[in-house]
């Protein structure tokens, strides 16, 4: 078993999967789909989603894992060596580093509305004496993020961030950074919930957003539930077998998947209590919620009518910033750690290998949303041609194999032990958890595919 690094610490070891999971997924991505598939009653379908299989399925990517002892191409191969089983954390690391490409274009938009905040430059009227409204707001993204100049740079910028933190490694680097952009999320999260609930009809806002709709309910929306649990929770992605590697072999894997999935979910949820009151209060709802838009036009029009709004934009922005770069350094360490793995590379070495060709598969990502975004392949912008592949098609996959590999393949008493710590540890729901990853969780995750590929 080849990865000797270990997390140092408990609470590090949950900041840094914690880290790995919470993005921007959880920032704009559940609120949009809450608004659009009934409110309250897609909550409750992705709360029973997260319950019932996300929390199952991460503890199967945490056992093969740490059982594995290796990256998410290693572990299988430790396993059950001389089988093609590893093909499936192969996908995942595909996968990842496909999210990755894009994703850090993402970061470096968020990295740049932290920085235009704190110029003012974000609330600076494009025309001299106009006042700040949709269109202006609409202007400046367009500036920050269809401009082919302005990305770029802020994209650079993330991609030196994210290697001078690799750079450290698992304890100096991930979870030492973790530990201390972690706990300062949580807090911003609190402060932003107060101040939202505070603001004039902060009450319809929670009902537009808690007040369930069951009439909506259908096939779609229990598939959108469930992507949005497996996507929040970064499941399929190797991320979380890559990480349970380094936990120290005393770390009960039910209870950490418990916490885990329960602080990511706690996210999400307030992102819905946070944004909802908001942008009803200052009446500005149905197109103003849609995609980037809600983050990047409709949340600085919210801000540019509240008291010190610059002071909240700059917080707000710096909040969405962590959340991207805790999230880029879990993807990033994927392919780091196989590197590490499989080529005997330095830590030096692995980081330049997978950080280096970001430099121009992020640049053409970023590209694709402004000059180069004639040029569609299959109908879809390179940006979008990646997100579709990845999350809808790979990712799926990629959960699918690790369900049938832990439920059927790997040796019989395996996840068991693991998850009991070799009969240290009670185990009381090994059996349910065994069931749902043997036969529900493949069946209910092929649904994703066959929804996509149907529609």
């Amino acid at each position: 078993m080849s990865n000797k690094n270990q997390f140092g610490t408990k609470i590090g070891l949950i900041a840094a999967t914690v880290g790995s999971a919470v993005g921007l997924g959880n920032v704009w991505r559940f609120p949009i789909l809450a608004q659009s598939n009934g409110g309250a009653a897609f909550l409750l379908v992705y709360v029973a989603c997260v319950f019932i299989l996300g929390i199952p399925v991460m503890m199967a990517e945490f056992s093969l894992g740490r059982g594995g002892g290796s990256d998410a191409v290693g572990s299988f191969q430790n396993i059950t060596p001389g089988k093609k089983w590893w093909m499936a954390g192969a996908i995942g690391i595909l996968a990842s580093y496909i999210i990755l490409s894009y994703y850090m274009v993402v970061a470096g938009w968020t990295l740049e509305y932290t920085w235009q905040s704190i110029t003012g430059d974000l609330y600076t009227p494009i025309t001299e004496g106009g006042a700040m409204n949709n269109a202006q707001f609409t202007s400046k993204m367009n500036e920050y993020i269809v401009n082919d100049y302005n990305p770029l740079i802020f994209t650079f910028l993330m991609i030196i961030a994210n290697f001078a933190i690799l750079l450290g490694g698992v304890k100096r680097g991930i979870e030492r950074l973790s530990n201390i952009l972690m706990p300062m999320l949580f807090v911003l999260l609190i402060i932003f919930a107060g101040v939202s609930l505070s603001l004039p009809k902060a009450e319809d806002g929670l009902s537009f957003f808690l007040n369930p709709d069951f009439s909506k309910v259908d096939a779609t929306v229990v598939v959108n539930a469930m992507g949005q649990a497996f996507f929040s929770l970064s499941l399929g992605m190797g991320i979380l077998i890559t990480y349970s590697s380094y936990y120290p072999k005393n770390t009960i894997l039910s209870r950490t998947a418990v916490t885990v999935s329960m602080l990511d979910m706690t996210v999400a949820i307030m992102m819905g209590i946070i944004i909802f009151p908001a942008v009803t209060s200052f009446g500005l709802t149905g197109e103003s919620l849609e995609g980037a838009s809600l983050v990047f036009i409709t949340l600085p029009e919210v801000f540019a009518q509240m008291a010190g709004g610059q002071i909240w934009s700059i917080l707000f922005f710096f909040f969405l910033m962590v959340a991207a770069l805790t999230s880029t350094i879990s993807i990033a360490e994927v392919s780091i750690a196989f590197m590490q793995d499989h080529f005997k590379m330095s830590r030096v070495k692995a980081c330049v290998t997978v950080l280096a060709p970001l430099f121009i598969l992020s640049s053409l990502c970023s590209l694709s949303q402004g000059s180069l975004g004639s040029m569609k392949i299959f109908g879809f912008t390179l940006f979008d041609l990646f997100d579709q592949v990845a999350t809808n098609i790979m990712l799926p996959i990629a959960s699918i194999l690790v369900c049938i590999y832990m439920g059927w393949i790997a040796p019989k008493t395996f996840f068991k032990n693991q998850l009991s710590n070799n009969g240290t540890v009670r185990s009381r729901v090994f059996h349910i958890v065994l069931f749902i990853v043997r036969f529900i969780a493949p069946v209910l995750i092929a649904s994703i595919l066959i929804a996509y590929f149907v529609k």
